[in-house]
Parts: structure tokens; C-alpha cells; sequence
């Protein structure tokens, strides 16, 4: 007889493994689950976990069962209906189950939930923007450090030694080790002063006090300047500092032919955009514009939910842009960072007014500005007057989007660069 004893160390990441395979089995489910919870998502807490239920339903799995062969027979005791030969009716409610609903027919069965960390829900996020591992990896876990003083070490390399504060401590360890040897000193010349009065200076008792004022300065002389011990080195620690604050304007166009597929297309563009500023800025600020023939500022629910609409006068929320950054940010201490998104679609007469303030009166003051199209037509008007913006200013990016996988190219430059 054998008995098998599982001695392995119990790890608190011992379902690691089954949690993974979990997620392959089920990926299409999940991702459905994490486009719905996006949908309903702000922009600055899209780098949260997230509580997902899959349906029941989804998760079910067939199985094999043993069928019994041939003819065979069965008692039934305490039978009162049935005699040989009877047929006997197939139960009501379909078989077994494992939960029923209130009603007094049909079976259910409750939802799967589960929780999603921060770095799951991140990953299956970018997982449908089609970016490279490297590029996932850097918005996700990324933490910009910087080296600041922190104190002094008795340890380190000669490069960081403070000569200063290595001297100051020299001394003060050579007064603290003399001290006693000086006090003797004074009480010792202060008796041959007393003795002078009787004795002459060659009087044996005045020999043998100077005596020993010589040896104990000798003993003053021989400690060491500077020892090991006093050596101090400057300490450097490296803590998540990001560099200032910046603002981030969200430009996007709600006219009628902007539909809910368009909009959140724009909006996973906008939560990329986030993602990439809050890897290197402390504090950031947003500002949502949205535009028919009038633009208006407006909160992030609004912006992407409210239902007013119209015609399509783009140049009214760049010169609101303008005027903004003109009032708020201007005094140089903000780093300035714009998107625009659109299905291209603008008053003819506009379009070159649009290209003038872009040019003109907000590339000049922004870091980053890029204009997305959200069409799978041909070219707008809009488009070809942003090409001669794009010509000028290497701070501009403008791309054609169709769908969701089309989103990264907006940033391939700029990652480029950031990773450089």
C-alpha cells in the first residue's frame, strides 16, 4: 500500500496558473466584459481593476456520459400506476441542476464574477489596440524615477565623498578624543605655576610634571587627521517623481454624423492619450470640448453622452481651445497636450479658418497635438487643410481611423521618440 504526501510550499500565488488558463479559455467572454465596463468608464480611473461577471451559460462545458447497453430492467417499489409493457413519461423540468430561479418551471443559474487587477484589466485594454508588448509594458507598469539628495552614508564609492562633512567629522572626533589629554595639560602647567613660587625650574617636581605634559601632547599628535570611520559619502535615492503638470485637451465632434460607434472609438483614444501623460506628469488636468456649429466646455459625461448635435463649425472649439490656454495655462508652467477627434466633416468656408488657428495660435504653445479621423471614406476637407499644419509643425500628428485597431499609429511617432 502506498500514501502520496504533497509536501510543496504553499504559495499565495499557487492559483497563478489556473488563473491564466482561466483567462485563455474564456478571453472573448472577458473582453466583452471589459469593452462593457470601458463604456461606462471615466478616463482618469481606466487603470483601476475591474468586477466582471461572465454569464453562466458561457462558461458551460460538455460532458460525457455512460449510456447503459442493451435491454435491461428496473423495480420501481411501492408502484401503483404502472404495470408491464406501460411507457413511462419523461420527468417534468428537464433533468438535474445545481440552481433554480422563484418561478414554479424553468432552471437558472447566477453569473460568474470575478475580480480583474489593475494590470489584467490593462492588458486586455490594450490588447484590442493592436500595440506592441513593448508599448504595453511601459503604459502599464512604467514608474519615471528620479535621484534626489537624501542625507549622508558612511558607506560608498570615493566619487561621492563629501569632504566637507568628512572633515567636520574629523574634528570633531579629534577634540572628543584629546579632550581628556588637554585637561590634564592645563591642571599640570597650572601646579608648575603654583611650584615656580618655591622652586627652582630645574626642582625635580617640575621636571617630571613637564615630562608628562610632553608625552600626553604626543599622544594628541599621533591621532590620526582623518580616519575610515570619519568618511562620509553623499546618499542618493531614486523616488516616483514625475516631472510638472501638464493639461490635456479633448477636442471631439458631436455633430449628426458623429454616431455611439465613432464616439467610442474617440474615447479609447482619449484613455490611451491619458495613460501615456500619466507615466511622466504628477498632475494633470482635462479639458473637454465639444462642438456642432457652437463648441462649449463641458464635463466628461457630457461630453461623450449628452445628445445635442447639429451642423459642424470646427474652428469654434479651436478658437475656445485658444482662449483657454490664453487664460489658464500661459504663465509657461504647464505642458500642453491636445487631440482632436472628428469624422472630418466641415463647413467648406471653415476649413482653412481651422488650419490658420491651428497653426497660428496653438501649436506654438502645445508639445503635442494630434487630429484623428474617424472615417473609412475618402478624405474630408478638414484633412487636407491639417496636412499643411502637419508640413510645418513637427509637434503634429494626424491619422485616419476606421476602427479600434487603428488607434496606435496616432502615437507611433511619439513613442518613438518618448522611448528613444
Amino acid at each position: 500500500m502506498f500514501r502520496i504526501i504533497d509536501r510543496r510550499f504553499d504559495s499565495k500565488n499557487k492559483s497563478a496558473v489556473n488563473r491564466q488558463r482561466f483567462f485563455r479559455r474564456f478571453k472573448g467572454q472577458i473582453r466583452k466584459a471589459v469593452s462593457d465596463a470601458i463604456s461606462g468608464r471615466s478616463i482618469t480611473d481606466i487603470d483601476n481593476g475591474e468586477s466582471i461577471s461572465i454569464p453562466s451559460k458561457d462558461l458551460s462545458e460538455p460532458q460525457f456520459g455512460h449510456a447503459r447497453e442493451g435491454e435491461w430492467e428496473t423495480i420501481y417499489s411501492g408502484n401503483d400506476q404502472y404495470a408491464a409493457g406501460d411507457e413511462v413519461p419523461r420527468p417534468m423540468g428537464g433533468g438535474q441542476g445545481r440552481g433554480k430561479g422563484a418561478s414554479n418551471e424553468g432552471e437558472s443559474e447566477d453569473d460568474f464574477v470575478f475580480q480583474l487587477s489593475r494590470e489584467e484589466f490593462l492588458n486586455i485594454f490594450f490588447d484590442d489596440l493592436a500595440l506592441p508588448n513593448l508599448v504595453k509594458t511601459q503604459l502599464a507598469r512604467l514608474v519615471e524615477n528620479k535621484s534626489v539628495r537624501a542625507g549622508f552614508t558612511s558607506e560608498g564609492v570615493p566619487a561621492n565623498i563629501n569632504v566637507v562633512r568628512s572633515l567636520r567629522g574629523a574634528l570633531g572626533r579629534r577634540l572628543a578624543l584629546g579632550g581628556p589629554y588637554r585637561e590634564e595639560i592645563r591642571q599640570l602647567e597650572d601646579e608648575i605655576d603654583e611650584l615656580r613660587k618655591t622652586l627652582a625650574d630645574d626642582d625635580p617636581e617640575i621636571r617630571t610634571r613637564w615630562e608628562r605634559i610632553e608625552r600626553l601632547r604626543s599622544k594628541i599628535d599621533n591621532i590620526p587627521w582623518i580616519d575610515s570611520f570619519d568618511l562620509r559619502y553623499n546618499n542618493r535615492v531614486k523616488i516616483p517623481v514625475p516631472s510638472t503638470s501638464a493639461v490635456m485637451f479633448c477636442v471631439m465632434d458631436v455633430s449628426g454624423s458623429m454616431d455611439e460607434e465613432k464616439k467610442q472609438i474617440s474615447k479609447r483614444f482619449f484613455m490611451l492619450l491619458y495613460l501615456f501623460l500619466k507615466r511622466t506628469y504628477e498632475h494633470i488636468e482635462l479639458v473637454f470640448i465639444r462642438h456642432h456649429t457652437v463648441a462649449q466646455e463641458v464635463d466628461e459625461n457630457e461630453f461623450f453622452h449628452s445628445r445635442e448635435s447639429g451642423g459642424t463649425v470646427v474652428s469654434s472649439a479651436l478658437e475656445l481651445m485658444r482662449d483657454i490656454v490664453s487664460e489658464r495655462y500661459a504663465n509657461g508652467m504647464w505642458n500642453i497636450y491636445g487631440a482632436q477627434a472628428s469624422d472630418g466633416d466641415n463647413w467648406e468656408n471653415d476649413s482653412p479658418a481651422c488650419r490658420q488657428i491651428l497653426a497660428e495660435h496653438i501649436m506654438p504653445f502645445v508639445q503635442y497635438f494630434a487630429y484623428i479621423e474617424i472615417t473609412t471614406g475618402e478624405a474630408q476637407n478638414l484633412w487636407r487643410e491639417y496636412l499643411g499644419v502637419k508640413e510645418s509643425c513637427k509637434n503634429f500628428a494626424m491619422q485616419r481611423i476606421e476602427g479600434i485597431t487603428d488607434i496606435y499609429p496616432v502615437f507611433r511617432e511619439l513613442f518613438k521618440k518618448k522611448l528613444a
